[in-house]
């Protein structure tokens, strides 16, 4: 832990679980330094509003402390925290001018009308919108209306600004614009802002410190170089920016083997470690076909402003490539990439382990399916009776409850159907996230009771699409925990 005196907020082990069982956020934590510009970034339902909304007192944590200035301020409502709250909808009074918007706050604290009408206008001009005080809210734009609902909650001062998706109702351009804004409003401010989006480069370009989320945790915490460069796992390498990712192996000191290349990189990992490669498509360089550490064919350009997007297809494997020159569909080409250019991280076991239970006939079961298992085989020195119970080796019946299996089954090993009907499927679900791995597409499923599947499968399907899990018994390696 960092000094504490450094550090305005801190959240320790946070845990919100909703009433049907959902984990919203799960053992979170973070440390936030006085006049740092903090980013929550993730996909939808990645738990950072609510993150956000323990930190302003909206929503409570079920487990954890959050602490300000090294006081825990958990169970505080939030009129007792000083920290302020910037919506996507910016909620203004439609019947009150820009002053009396901004003053409404000042004026529930009963402070003297020369001091509001001070405080009001500093912030006015901070937001460049001095001069406005008399207009009506309905009179202005999404850009200005949005200024509004930031000097509202900056007139009061807080120690912490948390803005919720604030630019996501506005244009590009004017999205743009308020980015640039922001950050000089907290250049100038000098206080903390704590903000969330799902917008890659609106992280990157704003923040000081980026905290990556999926499925309500952390999956990795720093500046934006780091995150951009030095990504800790595929999820980071596929949210932020453009990715290629490989499964590899290292075959020799600082060389690896990936997309059916051998390449020299900087990463120093043992002899025979399974990898994952990332390549980002502006660091490869399109070659002669001999000159390269692979070659393809040329299967699609397209021209998007300040490169053209090529794609290539070498062997099973996809690679995209962003340059500044074209390349003409159906051409041979070489792909070169410099050992900086290819970041290595440790493969991530994706094994899918899951517990299965003996019901009262002493069958195995999974998701209410009996599964064709021999279980004297599975526990050592047991023996069915004549009535086909279980018996243990001292010839006692063995008490379903006081056995634990659990079951594992690789990604690859598990197919997918859209027909959940067939009686083959165990268990059913939705896809929340995919990520294209070169030649395979490696699939998070939200499953019905609660567990999630990995699964690797070469066909693309879309995010949400109901599918159900073909788990073939010849596949499960089963281990027995008393």
């Amino acid at each position: 832990m960092g000094n504490t005196n450094d550090n305005i907020i801190e959240l320790k082990h946070i845990n919100r679980i909703f009433e049907d069982g959902f984990k919203a956020v799960e053992d979170f934590n973070l440390e936030v330094k006085r006049g740092e510009f903090v980013t929550f970034l993730g996909p939808s339902g990645c738990g950072k509003t609510t993150t956000l909304r323990m930190i302003a007192g909206f929503d409570m944590p079920t487990s954890g402390d959050i602490l300000l200035n090294g006081k825990d301020i958990s169970q505080l409502p939030p009129y007792e925290r000083p920290i302020n709250t910037v919506f996507q909808r910016y909620a203004l009074f439609p019947h009150m001018n820009i002053f009396d918007n901004i003053a409404f706050g000042l004026k529930l604290k009963k402070l003297p009308a020369d001091e509001i009408k001070k405080k009001v206008k500093k912030v006015l001009e901070l937001v460049d919108l001095e001069g406005f005080e008399k207009r009506s809210v309905s009179t202005l734009s999404g850009g200005q209306q949005q200024r509004v609902g930031i000097a509202r909650a900056l007139v009061n001062e807080p120690e912490i600004l948390l803005l919720d998706e604030p630019l996501g109702a506005l244009d590009l351009k004017m999205r743009k614009e308020m980015q640039i804004e922001l950050k000089a409003m907290h250049d100038e401010l000098g206080i903390t802002f704590i903000y969330v989006t799902h917008d890659q480069e609106e992280a990157l370009t704003m923040s000081d410190k980026i905290v990556v989320m999926a499925e309500g945790k952390i999956q990795q915490i720093g500046t934006p170089e780091d995150i951009y460069n030095e990504p800790k796992n595929a999820f980071v390498a596929d949210f932020i920016g453009e990715s290629n990712i490989f499964n590899g192996i290292m075959t020799g000191s600082m060389q690896a083997r990936f997309a059916g290349g051998l390449f020299q990189c900087v990463d120093d990992v043992p002899q025979g470690t399974q990898i994952t490669a990332v390549v980002r498509p502006e660091d490869i360089e399109l070659v002669a076909p001999g000159n390269g550490q692979i070659r393809g064919k040329v299967t699609s350009v397209i021209f998007k402003g300040m490169h053209y997007e090529i794609t290539v297809q070498s062997g099973r494997y996809e690679v995209v490539i962003q340059n500044t020159k074209s390349a003409e569909v159906g051409s041979d080409v070489g792909i070169k990439v410099e050992p900086d250019g290819i970041h290595i991280m440790l493969a991530e076991n994706h094994t899918n382990f899951f517990h299965v239970d003996m019901n009262k006939n002493h069958r195995l079961e999974f998701n209410n399916n009996e599964l064709d298992v021999s279980l004297t085989q599975l526990i050592k020195g047991s023996r069915r009776n004549e009535n086909h119970e279980l018996l243990d080796e001292h010839g006692e019946v063995i008490d379903p409850d006081k056995i634990h299996i659990v079951a594992a089954i690789e990604p690859g090993d598990i197919r997918m159907t859209d027909n959940t009907d067939d009686e083959q499927v165990l268990v059913e679900g939705f896809i929340s996230n995919l990520i294209y791995k070169g030649d395979h597409y490696s699939y998070v499923i939200n499953t019905d009771f609660g567990q999630d599947f990995i699964v690797n499968d070469e066909y693309l399907w879309n995010m949400d699409d109901r599918v159900g899990l073909i788990l073939p018994l010849d596949k499960m390696k089963f281990t027995v925990k008393k």
